[in-house]
């Protein structure tokens, strides 16, 4: 359906990303992977959905001396929200579990935006669920972490992984959005085009 809708654009994913990547798929889109390197740097003075718009704008404007007007670029970008503060990808295993044993038995908010952008227009729009950790024991974050190594997720767990099966009580939103990708506000978007 959306597929035939957008047959005029080449959709162009600039994520290396393999969750954002198979939602794609799932969407039934043919799309082209482009990735290229951007230092992911925000003004200290943004907060929430804020960073997470600029970061996804940031990614989209190195792109732009090569975009044409059948292009569709799409950016994104996710962080968890936590305690007032972003937590992005842990550098290491000890920030990776400390980000974890931090989140256990409270809430945070899972932000992501998107940016879709071609050569004449942009739009962004953002998601935010929220989710609900039980207690975690020491145990379970070390056998998280070392087993799952999650350093390629904001705030230091996939919810579609094992920690996410026994580890989080509820979440209101999107789950989709958790897993990086708030792929009903992308489907919306695009079918407004």
């Amino acid at each position: 359906m959306l597929s035939n809708k957008l047959s005029k654009y080449n959709i162009i994913l600039a994520s290396g990303s393999p969750r954002r990547q198979q939602f794609f798929k799932d969407l039934n889109l043919d799309f082209e992977i482009r990735v290229k390197e951007v230092e992911e740097i925000y003004p200290k003075h943004l907060q929430a959905s804020e960073i997470t718009d600029y970061l996804a704008d940031l990614k989209s404007k190195v792109f732009d001396s090569e975009l044409t007007e059948h292009d569709l670029l799409i950016t994104s970008d996710t962080i968890v929200w936590f305690n007032n503060k972003a937590l992005g990808k842990p550098k290491n295993y000890e920030e990776a579990f400390d980000m974890l044993k931090n989140m256990s038995g409270k809430k945070h908010e899972v932000i992501t935006s998107i940016s879709i952008k071609n050569k004449s227009f942009q739009k962004i729009v953002n998601d935010n669920t929220t989710v609900f950790f039980k207690e975690l024991s020491d145990d379970e974050i070390h056998y998280y972490v070392e087993n799952f190594q999650p350093y390629d997720k904001a705030g230091a767990y996939g919810i579609q992984e094992w920690i996410g099966k026994i580890g989080i009580s509820k979440i209101e939103g999107s789950y989709f959005n958790v897993v990086g990708l708030p792929t009903h506000e992308l489907y919306k978007e695009l079918m407004k085009l």
